[in-house]
Formats: structure tokens, C-alpha cells, sequence
């Protein structure tokens, strides 16, 4: 994921309360209007409880447009 990706994956969980899983990182940014690069990088998250925006970022594979099923 590059600084840009990171970015845009930050800004659009801005306001976001933590804990939250993968489906609630989704609907949350769909709600905001993210754009389409910013859902198919959270869309590319593993399963899982994320406790923090940072935690997000680091867990986004490096390139989610190649993630298998995306």
C-alpha cells in the first residue's frame, strides 16, 4: 500500500468508533462515499477486529487491486 493508499484509507475512517471488523470498516466508508481504490483496499483486509485506524493500514495488503477475489 503506498503513502497516497494509506491516506485515503485513513481519511475515510475518520470518525469511525474502534473496534470495529471488516464489514464495519466497509459499510462505513461505502456511507461516506470512499472512493472505489479506498473500498477495494478495505474489501482486501483479512477477517478480523481492528482496534485502531493504524492497525487498518498495516494490515492492507501491499497490493489490493492484485488480492485474489477482488
Amino acid at each position: 500500500m503506498t503513502d497516497a493508499d494509506e491516506r485515503r484509507v485513513s481519511k475515510a475512517l475518520q470518525g469511525l468508533e474502534f473496534p470495529a471488523d471488516k464489514a464495519d470498516l466497509i459499510r462505513y466508508a461505502e456511507d461516506g462515499e470512499a472512493d472505489p481504490r479506498t473500498l477495494r483496499a478495505l474489501r482486501a483486509l483479512p477477517e478480523g477486529a481492528y482496534q485502531d485506524s493504524g492497525e487498518v493500514e498495516r494490515c492492507v495488503p501491499q497490493r489490493p487491486e492484485q488480492a485474489p477475489g477482488r
